[in-house]
């Protein structure tokens, strides 16, 4: 009896581990998205257009996004994702991309993403479960400059946006085919438990404090008409 006592004190203690070793990479990732955010915000010129910051209503950061190829090229990355509520922005979830392309190419690169949803047609397609980018919901790279405007058809049709970032400069970028989904297993690692994204995302659940800083970035960004009509 004593014996299997400190087998599993010892397999509580190596669990528990395991999970703060889990969790630290996870604060890690919203600490690199977070980067990405102050990186941008410090662009005024190259940054995203102020009519489209105050219409946000999702916003999806993808650090260090990798997309490498030889003939066969393959894309993937981890990022978070938070969403505009009636009280502010929501707790984080935790998203995955993954893509593909095909051709005579070889290298490899790794740059930030950042994806703005500008309407509830993104809002609620980033709820589902797997998005395809350019299939299940419209995707344009986005203008950059804060006074630019977004005014072409394919603009105004786009549910998505997306930008990158590479070499400390910022620029639309085409992602379609890509393909968007929730990462449950980084969100429940994160939460301790399982929570339906629709419930983290409307504001359901308190953003947690080692999160603070990256939705307090994405508010101050992302900004809403009302706020920015008062400035």
């Amino acid at each position: 009896m004593k014996r299997m006592i400190q087998i599993i004190c010892v397999c509580v203690s190596l669990t528990t581990v395991a999970r703060a070793a889990d969790t630290q990479k996870l604060d890690e990732r919203i600490e690199a998205a977070h980067a990405v955010l102050h990186e941008l915000m410090g662009t005024p010129d190259k940054g995203i257009p102020e009519d489209i910051a105050s219409k946000a209503t999702c916003v999806a950061v993808v650090p260090g996004f990798k997309k490498g190829a030889f003939i066969v090229g393959g894309q993937y990355g981890q990022g978070v994702l938070s969403c505009r509520t009636g009280h502010g922005w929501s707790a984080p979830v935790f998203i995955q991309m993954t893509g593909g392309s095909f051709g005579l190419q070889a290298g490899g690169q790794s740059t930030d993403l950042v994806l703005i949803a500008t309407n509830k047609n993104g809002f609620q397609r980033l709820l589902k479960d797997k998005v395809k980018l350019g299939g299940d919901i419209a995707v344009a790279a986005g203008p950059v400059g804060r006074n630019s405007q977004a005014s072409t058809t394919e603009l105004a049709n786009a549910a998505l946006l997306s930008y990158s970032r590479s070499k400390g400069v910022f620029a639309g970028v085409d992602l379609t085919g890509d393909v968007v989904n929730q990462n449950q297993d980084d969100t429940r690692t994160y939460y301790g438990k399982d929570l339906p994204y629709e419930t983290i995302l409307t504001g359901g659940v308190a953003v947690p404090a080692s999160s603070q800083h990256f939705v307090r970035t994405v508010s101050q960004l992302f900004h809403s008409e009302a706020a920015r009509a008062a400035k």
